[in-house]
C-alpha cells in the first residue's frame, strides 16, 4: 500500500499540469465510492469457488473448503506486487500443498484458471469493446472480431487440448508432464467464472468514476472494456509489479480516445482506482493472514458440489 500510495503521489507530480484543474473539481460521492467495494468483493468470491471447481478434478473428487480456499486465495493474492509475476501462482500452489493439495493439482490448477482468466478477458475486449477497437481500428475492428471467435473456440476446446499442450511440452524439455483427465464442465465453469468477474471488475469501476468525478460519461460496456483491457495490460507486463503504471496509462488512453473523460480526469480516476483496488486486495489479505492463512488447513474430504 505503500509503494502504491508512493507511485500515485510520484505520478501526480508528472502529470500535474493536466491534473490540478480535475483535483479542484473532485467531490467525492462516497456513496458510490464504497457501493464500488461490493462488486469487487463479488469478483473475489466468483473467482474462488472457480478455483475450487478447477481444483476437484485434480484433487480425484476432493476439494478445500470455502474458508480454507479463501485464506489461500487472499494470501497468495499478495504475490502480484512481487516483480516476476511468479509469486502469485507459486505462493497458491505452496499453501495449497500446507492444505494437503498435491503439488501436482495445487500448480496445475493455478494455471489452468490463470490461463482461462486471461481468454476470457481477451474475448470480452475483443467483442465487447467494440466502439473502443472501432476508435482505434477507424472502423476496421472485423480483425478483432474474428480473433475473439478464434479464442473462443480455443477457450471451447481447451479441454480437449492440454493433454497434446503437455505432450509437447514433454517433448521439448524431456520431462514427463502428465496431467490429470480434465472434464469440459470445470473449464467451461471456469470460462464463465472468469467472465463474471470481469464483469463484476467493470461495474465497480464504472461506480468508482462515477463517484470520484459525476461528470465522467460512458456506459457499461465502456468500463468493463477500459477495466479489462487496463488490468490485463499490467498483468502482461512482467516486470511491473501489479501492473504498477500500465495499468493507469492504458486506462487514461482508453477513457480518452472514446472521449469518456479529459486526459486530467482520466488521471484523477487511474489514480483513485489504483489506491482504492490496493485497499480491496491487501486488507482482506491481511484479515487472511491474522485468521491463519498461513497455517496449514483441513481438506474436505467428501466430494463437496457447491
Amino acid at each position: 500500500m505503500a509503494a502504491a500510495s508512493w507511485f500515485v503521489g510520484r505520478a501526480l507530480i508528472g502529470q500535474w499540469d493536466a491534473v490540478r484543474h480535475s483535483l479542484s473539481a473532485v467531490h467525492p460521492a462516497w456513496g458510490f465510492v464504497l457501493l464500488s467495494a461490493v462488486p469487487v468483493l463479488g469478483a473475489y468470491a466468483v473467482l474462488i469457488q472457480t478455483w475450487r471447481a478447477m481444483l476437484e478434478p485434480w484433487s480425484a473428487g476432493t476439494m478445500l473448503s470455502y474458508g480454507a480456499a479463501t485464506r489461500i486465495w487472499f494470501v497468495s493474492n499478495l504475490g502480484k506486487y512481487v516483480p516476476g509475476k511468479v509469486w502469485q501462482i507459486t505462493a497458491m500452489s505452496v499453501l495449497a500443498q500446507r492444505a494437503g493439495v498435491s503439488p501436482v493439482a495445487a500448480t496445475g490448477s493455478a494455471l489452468v484458471i490463470n490461463l482461462v482468466n486471461i481468454l476470457s478477458g481477451f474475448i470480452l475486449i475483443l467483442a465487447g469493446g467494440i466502439r473502443l477497437l472501432d476508435t482505434t481500428t477507424g472502423g476496421r475492428s472485423g480483425m478483432a472480431i474474428a480473433i475473439a471467435t478464434v479464442l473462443l473456440a480455443g477457450l471451447l476446446l481447451l479441454p480437449a487440448l492440454l493433454p497434446r499442450v503437455a505432450a509437447v511440452a514433454q517433448r521439448l524439455t524431456g520431462r514427463a508432464v502428465r496431467l490429470p483427465p480434465i472434464p469440459a464442465r470445470p473449464i467451461w465453469f471456469a470460462a464463465l467464472g472468469t467472465t463474471a468477474a470481469w464483469l463484476l471488475y467493470g461495474l465497480a469501476f464504472a461506480l468508482l468514476a462515477r463517484g470520484v468525478l459525476p461528470g465522467v460519461r460512458g456506459s457499461l460496456v465502456d468500463a468493463v472494456a477500459i477495466y479489462t483491457i487496463s488490468y490485463l495490460a499490467g498483468y502482461l507486463f512482467v516486470p511491473a509489479p501489479g501492473g504498477l503504471g500500465v495499468r493507469e496509462w492504458t486506462l487514461v488512453q482508453g477513457m480518452t480516445t472514446l472521449g469518456l473523460a479529459s486526459q486530467g480526469d482520466a488521471w484523477v480516476i487511474a489514480f483513485a482506482s489504483r489506491l482504492w483496488l490496493t485497499v480491496l486486495e491487501v486488507l482482506p489479505s491481511a484479515v487472511a493472514l491474522l485468521m491463519g492463512g498461513l497455517r496449514r488447513s483441513p481438506l474436505n474430504l467428501h466430494a463437496d458440489h457447491e
